[in-house]
């Protein structure tokens, strides 16, 4: 019984490494190596991607749809495939279907109907033993032949066209970034902001808000510094409070009128806009009105 045990498992290695030599002289291993695949095959979808980004040499995926969509198209493909349970020859196999139809479209410009009738020539033979007509697949069954077609169907025939723009269409080159001129406000040569239409008068403004220029006080202090030694005591003296002769009653009457004063103006002037306001709205009533 021994004896037969060891035969059928010496007639199994034959048979294996059989296919394998028939395998290596059809679809498989011409994509990818047996090793690439037996590394792929112990990987988890995150580790299939990255394994498949360094064999397939991507280096632009942040910046190169191409890449990321060929990287997703393969990626994609070899997941299904290892649910199915195929066997490393089968998914050398599959890997090496879907870089071929990907290769005919981009290389040989191939049609939809061409790439279809190109994908039957490499079935032909399957599920018939000693095939005249083998297309190097013979290592699929038939069953195994028709969820690839249904596979690629809803993958790559799906979306031909979009492979098609993906190869053959050249894509403007996007510029991240964009040069925007700003216009800087430039600084105020007063602590107050200039009037506005609707506020107070200019005359107003200039009179009791806004400060002479600085240059203006510049030669004010330059005519006043008759020594530039220093003051002398004599100017000293002569300083006086102009404020000495005047109660708080006087100064409350002063700013009173002047307040009154202002007020006064500034209400006569709003006063005059709002009736120019009322005539111009009584004027365009009038015409529609009429109309």
């Amino acid at each position: 019984m021994a004896a037969k045990a060891k035969g059928k498992e010496s007639s199994r290695q034959e048979e294996s490494q059989d296919q394998d030599t028939v395998a290596r002289e059809s679809m498989a291993w011409k994509f990818l190596s047996l090793p690439q695949i037996s590394a792929l095959s112990e990987q988890n979808i995150e580790g299939v991607q990255k394994k498949l980004e360094e064999f397939l040499n991507f280096r632009q995926l942040k910046t190169s749809l191409k890449e990321a969509v060929l990287l997703d198209y393969y990626v994609s493909g070899f997941w299904w495939a290892k649910e199915m349970d195929f066997t490393h020859i089968q998914l050398s196999g599959f890997m090496t279907i879907l870089n071929f139809l990907l290769e005919n479209l981009n290389t040989k410009h191939m049609t939809l109907e061409d790439n279809i009738k190109e994908l039957g020539r490499s079935m032909a033979g399957i599920g018939e033993s000693h095939s005249e007509k083998s297309g190097g697949l013979d290592f699929f069954r038939v069953d195994q032949a028709k969820a690839i077609i249904s596979y690629l169907k809803i993958s790559l025939f799906q979306h031909y066209k979009l492979y098609e723009y993906l190869f053959h269409s050249p894509r403007e080159e996007l510029v991240i970034g964009d040069e925007n001129v700003i216009e800087l406000v430039k600084p105020a040569d007063t602590l107050f902001p200039a009037p506005l239409e609707e506020g107070i008068s200019y005359d107003i403004y200039s009179s009791f808000i806004a400060l002479p220029p600085a240059s203006e006080v510049e030669t004010e202090e330059t005519n006043g510094e008759c020594h530039p030694e220093g003051p002398q005591p004599e100017t000293e003296s002569l300083e006086v409070d102009h404020m000495a002769g005047f109660t708080i009653e006087d100064i409350k009457s002063v700013l009173g009128q002047i307040t009154n004063e202002i007020i006064g103006s500034l209400q006569t002037e709003i006063n005059e806009k709002l009736q120019i306001q009322e005539e111009a709205y009584t004027v365009r009533i009038d015409k529609l009105k009429k109309s």
